[in-house]
C-alpha cells in the first residue's frame, strides 16, 4: 500500500531543491512556470528533466512545440519564482518581470538567471499526475551568485 499524501508531502518537503522556471515558446506565445523538480540526467549527451504537473498550462505546449528552456533562478530573484508559481495576482504578466532572450530552440531564457539550458524534447514519460519531459541540451550559460531554494514549502537561501 501506497504512504498517504499528506505523509508524502511532508517528506519531500525536506528535500532542499533549487527553483527553476520552465519555459517554452510554441504558435508565438510564451509559457512559463515554477518548477522545483529538475535534475541533471546524462553528461553524453548532456540531458535534463523536468516534472510538470499535468494540469499546467505549459504541458501542452512544450509537447507541441518540442523544445524547453530551464533557468536557475538567485536568491535575489524570488519574486519571479513567486510569480510564475502562480502566485502573482495576474498570471498573464509573468515575462513582464526580468529580460528575456533565447538562444537556440526560441525557449525564452532569462538574462540574469544563475544558469540556463536550452533543451530539445527527447523523451516524454508519465509520471502520475505529473509528466516528465527529458531534453538534450543544445544551449546553455550560466553566471555567478547564490541560489534560491525551496525547502520545507518555503523560499530560502544559502546561510553565509
Amino acid at each position: 500500500m501506497a504512504v498517504d499524501s499528506v505523509t508524502f508531502k511532508l517528506a519531500m518537503s525536506k528535500f532542499a531543491s533549487g527553483v527553476t522556471i520552465v519555459t517554452t515558446k510554441q504558435a508565438g506565445v510564451r509559457y512559463g512556470m515554477t518548477v522545483a523538480s529538475f535534475a541533471s540526467v546524462s553528461l553524453e549527451p548532456p540531458l535534463v528533466l523536468v516534472c510538470i504537473g499535468n494540469g499546467s498550462t505549459s504541458v501542452g505546449p512544450i509537447r507541441l512545440a518540442q523544445t524547453f528552456a530551464v533557468n536557475v533562478l538567485s536568491a535575489a530573484q524570488q519574486s519571479l519564482g513567486a510569480r510564475f508559481g502562480g502566485r502573482a495576482d495576474d498570471v498573464s504578466t509573468r515575462f513582464d518581470e526580468g529580460e528575456w532572450f533565447h538562444l537556440v530552440t526560441g525557449s525564452p531564457v532569462l538574462k540574469s538567471a544563475l544558469a540556463s539550458v536550452d533543451c530539445k524534447l527527447v523523451a516524454t514519460y508519465d509520471g502520475g499526475d505529473h509528466t516528465v519531459f527529458v531534453g538534450e541540451v543544445v544551449a546553455a550559460a550560466a553566471c555567478e551568485g547564490e541560489p534560491l531554494l525551496y525547502f520545507g514549502r518555503d523560499w530560502r537561501a544559502l546561510a553565509s
